[in-house]
C-alpha cells in the first residue's frame, strides 16, 4: 500500500555518541567531525509522547515505514521500499524444551527482501541519504550488506559500488552485481575493504555506507526492537541475544528500547543485550572480558559465518557500553557449534538459520549452564538471514533411495 507523501518525523538532531556535540540533522553527514566517533539520530521524544498512538503505528501495512514518525525521512517520496520489516516473531516451544528453557522466541530476519537484516539498514540509510543530495554510494560488506545496499540503490536510481573480500560467498557477490553495482574484489578482510572504500569515498565523493560511519543504518536496524516489542503485547522480553560482527543491529535494538520507555510504550526494565561471537574472530569478547573501553584487532580473523568475520569493529566503544548498560555479556561459539545449531532449529522448529542466526542458538546451553539466562526468562534470539545464500558447508548422505 503507499504511503502518504509527508508526514511529520519528530526528527530533531544528530549527537556525537562520545563526545556529545549536536549537529543539524538536515546536513549530509558521517562521522563527528571533532572526534570521529559515530554520530546517533535524536527524536523530540518529549512531543511525540503526547501525539503517537502505538497501536495505530504498528497496525499499518508498511512494516518497517510504520514507524516512519521515529525515522529520519522528512518526505516519503524518498523512501526506497521493497517491503522490508514485518518479520516474524516464531515461538521455539521444542527448541525450548529440548534447551530446558521456557520461553524462546526466534525473531526472523530471513523474510527481508534480500534474505537478511542488512535490508532494513540500506533502506533507511539509502533513501535518507538520496533525500540530503546523495547520488552515488560505496560500501565494504562480508557479503549481505553489499547485497542490500545495490538493491535499494537500485530501487532509487542511484549507483553503488561494493567492496567486498575476494573470498565472500559467491551468492552475495552475484547478488550485489545482479542489482546493478560495481563489485571490486579485496585480497583481506572486511577492513581492508572498508578502508579502500573509505579512500574511494574520499577521492570521488561518493557516499560512504560503511557500518556508523553514517547515522542512518542504525535506524533501520532499531525497527527490530520495536516490532520485538509490539509482536510481544509492549513488553520487552528479558534478554536479546544478537550475533556480533559489526554490532549496528545490536545498538540499534538497544536504541529502539531506550525510545520506548522514553515514550511510555513499554514499563520495566530494558532487555539485557548479549552479543554472540565466533572462537576465530571475538575482539567484542576479549575487550568486555579484559574491561577495556575498545577492541583490539583481532589476528588471523577466520570464521565460515562471514558476518562475523568483523576483526575490529568502527563502533566498538558503542557495542561494549550497551552490553555493559545492559546488565549483559559476550559469549563465542565455535563453527561446529554453529552448524550443528542451524541443524537442530531447522528439525525442531522449521526454520531457515544463517550460521550467524545459529550462533544465538549455539550460545543458549552455554548461558544457561553459566546461569547468565534463567529457564524462565523471556528471550529472543535474532536470526539474521536465510541460510539459502551460504555455500554448503558439508554435504550430507542422508538421502533415500528409490
Amino acid at each position: 500500500m503507499p504511503i502518504s507523501n509527508t508526514y511529520l518525523t519528530h526528527l530533531d538532531h544528530l549527537a556525537c555518541s562520545a563526545c556529545s556535540t549536536s549537529f543539524p540533522a538536515d546536513v549530509l553527514q558521517s562521522t563527528c567531525p571533532d572526534c570521529g566517533n559515530p554520530l546517533l539520530v535524536r527524536y523530540a521524544l518529549d512531543v511525540a509522547r503526547s501525539g503517537l498512538d502505538r497501536d495505530r503505528l504498528a497496525s499499518r501495512p508498511n512494516r518497517l515505514w510504520n514507524w516512519r514518525e521515529l525515522l529520519p525521512l522528512r518526505d516519503t517520496a524518498h523512501i526506497a521500499d521493497l517491503g522490508e520489516g514485518g518479520t516474524p516473531l516464531l515461538r521455539a516451544r521444542l527448541l525450548g524444551q529440548l534447551l530446558g528453557l521456557s520461553e524462546v522466541w526466534i525473531k526472523d530476519e530471513g523474510f527481508n527482501p534480500t534474505g537478511s537484516f542488512k535490508a532494513r539498514g540500506m533502506a533507511v540509510a539509502v533513501s535518507r541519504a538520496i533525500e540530503l543530495g546523495a547520488c552515488e554510494f560505496v560500501v565494504p560488506t562480508a557479503g549481505n550488506a553489499g547485497g542490500a545496499a545495490a538493491h535499494y540503490a537500485a530501487r532509487a536510481g542511484a549507483k553503488v559500488h561494493v567492496y567486498m573480500p575476494r573470498d565472500a560467498p559467491l551468492a552475495n557477490r552475484a547478488e550485489c552485481e545482479f542489482a546493478g553495482a560495481e563489485v571490486v574484489l579485496v585480497d583481506g578482510l572486511i577492513n581492508a575493504a572498508g578502508a579502500l572504500a573509505a579512500q574511494r569515498a574520499r577521492d570521488y565523493g561518493w557516499f560512504d555506507l560503511s557500518t556508523l560511519r553514517e547515522p542512518y543504518r542504525v535506524e533501520g536496524k532499531k525497527t527490530i526492537g520495536y516490532e520485538i516489542a509490539h509482536q510481544l503485547g509492549w513488553r520487552a522480553p528479558d534478554v536479546i541475544v544478537y550475533p556480533t560482527g559489526g554490532g549496528t543491529g545490536l545498538i540499534g535494538i538497544w536504541k529502539a528500547f531506550e525510545e520506548m520507555q522514553a515514550l511510555g510504550w513499554i514499563d520495566g526494565p530494558r532487555p539485557r543485550m548479549i552479543a554472540v561471537q565466533a572462537e576465530g574472530c571475538a575482539p567484542v569478547y576479549r575487550a568486555f572480558h579484559a574491561g577495556a573501553e575498545s577492541c583490539e584487532l583481532w589476528p588471523d580473523a577466520h570464521t565460515a559465518a562471514a558476518g562475523l568475520r568483523v576483526p575490529r569493529p568502527f563502533a566498538d566503544k558503542l557495542i561494549l557500553s550497551t552490553l555493559r548498560d545492559s546488565g549483559g555479556t559476550t559469549l563465542v561459539v565455535s563453527d561446529e557449534d554453529m552448524q550443528h545449531a542451524q541443524s537442530l532449529l531447522g528439525r525442531s522448529e522449521g526454520i531457515s538459520a544463517c550460521l550467524e542466526g545459529a550462533a544465538t542458538i549455539a550460545a543458549l546451553e552455554t548461558l544457561r549452564r553459566a546461569r547468565q539466562i534463567d529457564p524462565s526468562e523471556c528471550i529472543v534470539c535474532l536470526n539474521t538471514g536465510t541460510h539459502l545464500k551460504e555455500p554448503p558447508l558439508r554435504q550430507s548422505s542422508r538421502y533415500a533411495s528409490v
